[in-house]
């Protein structure tokens, strides 16, 4: 009897040996997880896309939102003008002006793009021979009183027959370069309010200057003055085929 269960236990021996060496021989070792801590990064290789993730992360929680394409086209012309050196490296505000927006409306913006915050939303005057409620018509001539299109870039301050007005260069050759002749500023102005929307279905005009809300106009000012961007923009598409500041291939 002893043989026999010795027998038998040897047979079992050998046959799990087997399965085992076979189990061994079939079993793919498992790949270990490498755990990385390095940050993942994204590349983007145009201006379009950029604007696109920043404009996406501004928030206009307290503001009107501001068009996504005039947006994309402001941060175009501010990667351009940085890129010509027109604006300095370390300039993290662009302030937009939407003219084809009514005057009832709030059509400027001051974003901060480092903070991706609204600074200001506010009313903006257009020329007297731009429009009635709308702006319409744009000219670069003195004495034309009609507001100019395009990039300028924010200069020094001063006291006038206006109040405290912030001088801007026009960056647009046969658009808005005359701006300083004309003397085409920021400012504030009573016509600029709610109270001038309720009476006349629209703010008052100036001469062509974007003013703004006498009570606005010494903080706005203060915040963009020195080297920042203005982009005053209108659907014209003679004027967005050809500013330089547009075009893609001059992107960073």
């Amino acid at each position: 009897m002893k043989k026999v269960l010795l027998s038998l236990v040897t047979v079992i021996f050998f046959a799990t040996s087997f399965y085992t060496l076979d189990s061994r021989k079939n079993t793919k070792p498992e790949t270990p997880t490498i755990k990385t801590s390095l940050p993942i990064h994204k590349t983007s290789n145009s201006s379009v896309d950029n604007s696109a993730e920043i404009y996406s992360s501004i928030s206009f929680e307290n503001s009107k939102t501001l068009n996504p394409e005039v947006f994309e086209k402001a941060f175009l012309g501010f990667s351009n003008l940085k890129k010509a050196g027109k604006l300095p490296e370390e300039s993290n505000l662009i302030s937009i002006v939407d003219f084809s927006l009514s005057s009832t409306q709030k059509r400027l913006w001051v974003i901060d793009l480092e903070k991706k915050v609204v600074l200001f939303n506010s009313l903006v005057a257009h020329g007297k021979n731009t429009g009635e409620e709308f702006a319409q018509k744009f000219s670069n001539t003195e004495s034309s009183y009609q507001s100019s299109l395009g990039f300028y870039i924010t200069e020094s301050t001063y006291n006038g027959s206006n109040g405290y007005s912030l001088k801007l260069l026009g960056m647009d050759a046969g658009y808005n370069d005359a701006a300083l002749q004309r003397a085409i500023v920021m400012h504030g102005a009573d016509y600029v309010s709610e109270d001038f929307i309720k009476s006349q279905k629209r703010i008052g005009r100036s001469w062509g200057c974007p003013a703004v809300p006498r009570a606005l106009a010494e903080p706005i000012i203060n915040t963009i003055k020195g080297k920042n961007l203005l982009f005053i923009y209108y659907p014209d598409e003679q004027y967005l085929s050809k500013s330089e500041w547009l075009k893609k291939s001059q992107t960073i």
